[in-house]
């Protein structure tokens, strides 16, 4: 194919064009160069995501332990917490732990 025949082809004259040229290269920048294109604004959806999970999962552990402190208000629900996490006694009692193995051999 000669340079003239090239030049007459549909698709060459389309893509020379200089509008077309001009129509690329902004696309091309706004893609991949810009400070705002497309793979930037990618990650901070990503972040945004990651960041909506970690309120959810924070919004579930506030409703747990509004939940808890509710039912500390209670004496005997209190004095029960505290013999179960902190392993607090009375004076006049001895505590004794019994961890279940769930593991079946």
């Amino acid at each position: 194919m000669t340079f003239k025949q090239l030049k007459q082809n549909k698709f060459v004259r389309f893509f020379t064009n200089k509008y077309v040229i001009i129509l690329i290269a902004f696309s091309v920048w706004m893609l991949f160069f810009d400070e705002n294109s497309y793979l930037v604004h990618r990650e901070f959806n990503k972040e945004v995501k990651e960041l909506q999970t970690a309120i959810d999962f924070y919004k579930k552990k506030i409703a747990e332990d509004k939940k808890t402190i509710k039912n500390l208000e209670d004496s005997l629900e209190l004095e029960r917490f505290a013999r179960e996490k902190y392993l607090m006694k009375k004076e006049n009692e001895d505590i004794y732990i019994i961890e279940f193995d769930t593991l079946k051999k």
